[in-house]
């Protein structure tokens, strides 16, 4: 594998990496001087789901078109070319193990999803997720399979120290990967593979920032308008893009802050603001946007009773919580739903409105917890889990537009929800959404209440 630079494998070869990691590798490569270190991407895939995509990317030897928009409209296209070598999915991983095994790969990134990560509110691994139990049994499914796969072979053939880099939106990713792949290992009896793990990696937290909607069709079409190039695996994000790294690696890295990345000691006010104030008014509107006809993100933040949701949920509520800050969350609120706003992205709901189940503990619950500690009633937080509760109503009665997709979904436990007397005291009780507040009397009462206040919105939205 060796190609005479240091090599970055990253794990998850989405729109999104495409659009962020690979596309500060890109930018830094063209600034690397004859003589100083370079640096290049090996990519594959866990899963075979997305096989289409690295095909296509091998065709093209790594290399493809990124378009960026900005709310104004302003399109520029990138001819992006850090990926040097595309891995062929195999079941086994066999191409992935001896590409992270190399002594040229330095760095081991991923990104796998929330959800991918398999742990509950105290960090714990869940085992009874029939993924996690086959890699507990010695699969290669989940990310801590694969890297203990790559991590054995890196011990067995004195490879050397390695960096894990999650890339997710996962608050204190690094930590919380380190903890779960630290309880892997113990599970499967890996005690001398853990005392490596131990001595020879780190896992810096990160928080990653561009919106990468899932290509169209139109995307190829405009790049072929564009460029004159048939690229048949380009991608769009947003002209906005922002990484901000704790700078904790074990065997050294690109120089990412050359090109925009920003490398410090603690990652966590930067995620705060991110999670609460970004990802969780995305998902406010996208649930709210579905519920109402809309098909795109856009379309709800300029509808103003939605853009109300997300304004009142982060002013009345996340900037009490995060206050002080390093950063002006006020601006920054504004900033996002500006970016929101941009009808040129056009990222559906559908994309947004996944995954509630890993979305609604990661990026709302903490919310409500803080508010009810120090005796504050999270009235405008509440309308975030109401408006998630009505949409999986409409779900389990088959009247979303769309498929909806969500890795942690229990399809028939839900579905016992509606069935039961009371399907929103189903709903507060579930340890998977709430996990410590569950059943709480003072969840189940303001969530009720935030129910009644979008039912009648919605109510009012036919009238």
């Amino acid at each position: 594998m060796s190609t005479g630079s240091n090599v970055i494998l990253h794990l998850g070869v989405g729109s999104f990496h495409r659009a962020h990691q690979a596309w500060y590798l890109h930018r830094l490569s063209t600034l690397t001087a004859p003589g100083e270190p370079r640096w290049s991407l090996t990519v594959g895939n866990i899963r075979g789901d997305m096989n289409a995509t690295l095909e296509a990317l091998a065709k093209q030897q790594g290399v493809y078109t990124l378009e960026t928009v900005t709310p104004q409209g302003e399109r520029a296209y990138e001819s992006v070319r850090s990926i040097e070598r595309v891995l062929p999915w195999s079941p086994t991983l066999a191409p992935i193990v001896e590409a992270g095994s190399d002594p040229a790969c330095k760095i081991v990134s991923f990104t796998v999803t929330e959800g991918g990560y398999y742990l509950d509110e105290h960090d714990r691994l869940d085992t009874s997720n029939p993924d996690l139990a086959a890699d507990l049994a010695g699969g290669r499914t989940t990310i801590y399979g694969a890297l203990a796969a790559i991590l054995e072979a890196r011990r067995a053939n004195g490879t050397g120290p390695v960096t894990l880099q999650s890339c997710d939106n996962l608050r204190s990713n690094g930590e919380r990967f380190e903890a779960g792949m630290r309880a892997f290992l113990a599970a499967r009896g890996e005690t001398a593979l853990g005392e490596w793990f131990e001595a020879n990696t780190t896992c810096p937290n990160s928080m990653v920032d561009r919106i990468t909607p899932r290509p169209t069709e139109d995307v190829r079409a405009r790049v072929l308008e564009a460029t004159g190039i048939p690229d048949t695996c380009p991608v769009m994000g947003e002209a906005f893009i922002q990484w901000v790294i704790e700078d904790r690696f074990k065997a050294g890295r690109p120089a990412w802050e050359r090109v925009g990345a920003e490398l410090v000691e603690s990652v966590m006010p930067y995620e705060e603001a991110k999670i609460r104030i970004l990802n969780a008014s995305h998902s406010c509107i996208a649930w709210a946007g579905t519920l109402v006809g809309h098909t795109y993100i856009h379309e709800g933040t300029l509808d103003a009773d939605v853009r109300r949701f997300a304004y009142e949920y982060v002013t009345q509520d996340v900037i009490p919580c995060l206050t002080p800050s390093p950063l002006n969350l006020a601006g920054y609120r504004d900033v996002v739903l500006d970016r929101f706003s941009n009808p040129y992205i056009q990222d559906t709901n559908q994309r947004v409105a996944a995954d509630g189940f890993s979305k609604i503990p990661g990026f709302i619950a903490p919310t409500l917890a803080e508010c009810f500690a120090r005796n504050a009633q999270p009235n405008a937080t509440a309308v975030l889990p109401a408006l998630f509760f009505r949409f999986l109503d409409r779900w389990q009665a088959g009247a979303l537009p769309y498929t909806y997709q969500d890795g942690l979904l229990d399809e028939a436990a839900v579905r016992a929800w509606f069935d039961a007397p009371d399907p929103l005291a189903r709903f507060c009780a579930s340890r998977v959404l709430w996990g410590g507040m569950a059943q709480d009397p003072r969840l189940e009462r303001v969530i009720e209440a935030a129910l009644e206040r979008v039912d009648a919105w919605l109510a009012s939205r036919k009238a």
